[in-house]
């Protein structure tokens, strides 16, 4: 990443594209519309009405698909899967990622449970957990280990990423236990900072801080004026 918000993503010719978070965020929303319509039946989609669903200018997303190369033709539109196909090599989904979830509490086992994951091809391959009376514990197949035994788990497994499901005053310990066995990207869930090395990619979900901001959308929102007729 050269610049902050910026990522170098490979492109479908093999050069190097130069793309914001913002245009990530924007390639998961066209994938998530386009598996739904494609499961509706329909074989092709317009930018129009990619840009209709998602209230995005039509020319805002003829500039992104722009990064999947040549895919759409004019008055035809885009084959729906082959747009699918393309999203996902670039957002790098068209593979399966093996993951490993510390913290097997009420959130770890919600997110354990989430079976959207692996519909999305993320595989949980390995639970750690520090109580003594939930390890050894069997879920879904998978045994849940002491953090103590985290580097020949993941090497065992092969997990490439690393969800923390822990309380603030483990998180960074975690952290940093994750990568020091291998561990390339981190999903926090944990409301803390965490310091990592610029190597380790790190993606954080502070619930509390979305609610904040719903909350000040509301409390900022005008009032309808009243109907003075």
């Amino acid at each position: 990443m050269a610049k902050e918000g910026l990522f170098n993503v490979r492109a479908s010719d093999g050069g190097e594209l130069r793309l914001s978070r913002a245009s990530v965020g924007r390639f998961s929303l066209y994938l998530r519309h386009l598996e739904g319509v494609l499961g509706e039946g329909a074989a092709k989609v317009s930018s129009g009405q990619l840009g209709e669903a998602l209230g995005i200018t039509d020319a805002q997303v003829r500039k992104d698909l722009a990064y999947l190369g040549s895919l759409g033709q004019p008055g035809i539109g885009y084959s729906t899967q082959e747009l699918i196909d393309a999203i996902r090599r670039l957002l790098g989904i068209d593979r399966c990622w093996p993951v490993a979830l510390v913290g097997v509490g009420n959130l770890g086992r919600a997110l354990l449970g989430y079976r959207g994951f692996a519909q999305r091809g993320f595989r949980v391959v390995a639970l750690f957990d520090t109580d003594p009376t939930k390890i050894g514990q069997v879920i879904d197949e998978l045994t849940i280990c002491n953090v103590e035994q985290m580097p020949a788990v993941i090497a065992a497994t092969g997990a490439e990423l690393g969800v923390i499901a822990v309380p603030c005053a483990a998180a960074q310990m975690v952290a940093d236990a994750l990568i020091r066995a291998g561990i390339r990207g981190l999903l926090n869930f944990a409301p803390v900072v965490l310091r990592t090395p610029a190597e380790v990619r790190l993606v954080s979900v502070d619930l509390t801080v979305q609610l904040e901001q719903l909350a000040f959308l509301v409390h900022t929102q005008a009032p309808e004026s009243p109907d003075t007729r």
